[in-house]
């Protein structure tokens, strides 16, 4: 399929659809619910190149409560995922991640977002290219816009100390999230041997002092 490495506009993009792909299926590795988020929960949308690495990331992660893939940050409502790599409904590839923040703080997850991919190769990540492998943070209130934006400008400089290149990471307010299909989810439990290209730069992030 065509990769496309710029970035399309509103009016390029797919059609798409107004009925919304279910899953009603519970979580392969958490048996939670993949669309519930319990209360006193929060969410965080983490986007870093190909969705299965990154959700067997997060899933295995202490505090984490439940995790699913999908699309984000484009055009096109209720895209497929061969629509998606096209590159013309203008979406990244996400992981949605419903987390304890009494056990792990949104910027816990930032960090561990910047550790595990390189956010410096704008519409890439590594061998895979196109607009959805970009790497992005979409946030849902001011509160996360800060911290995600303090810990970039930080991490960004220890990049550029360690000889890498400027940090393209977009952070962007959280538009709908549009559940993948239903064999995406937790991918890489159902299939142990499937493809992961996700690898870090082995550059430490520095969390900083809030709690958030």
């Amino acid at each position: 399929m065509f990769k496309r490495a710029v970035m399309i506009g509103p009016d390029e993009a797919l059609p798409g659809r107004d009925d919304a792909l279910v899953v009603a299926r519970p979580h392969l590795v958490l048996g939670t619910s993949l669309t519930e988020v319990p209360d006193g929960a929060e969410v965080a949308y983490v986007a870093m190149g190909c969705f299965w690495g990154a959700e067997r990331l997060f899933y295995r992660l202490d505090g984490v409560l439940a995790t699913a893939v999908g699309y984000q940050g484009g055009y096109t409502p209720n895209p497929t995922y061969r629509e998606v790599c096209t590159g013309e409904t203008g979406h990244a590839e996400v992981v949605r991640v419903v987390f304890d923040p009494a056990r792990l703080s949104y910027r816990d997850v930032v960090r561990t977002f910047f550790e595990n991919h390189d956010p410096t190769q704008g519409y890439r990540q590594g061998n895979d290219v196109g607009t959805q492998y970009r790497s992005a943070l979409f946030v849902l209130d001011a509160a996360q816009e800060a911290v995600a934006r303090e810990m970039a400008a930080a991490y960004g400089e220890r990049l550029a100390g360690a000889g890498y290149g400027a940090l393209t990471t977009e952070i962007a307010p959280a538009g709908p999230f549009y559940l993948a299909e239903e064999y995406h989810q937790q991918y890489l439990e159902a299939n142990p041997d499937g493809y992961c290209g996700i690898a870090g730069t082995g550059v430490s992030c520095p969390v900083g002092l809030g709690a958030l």
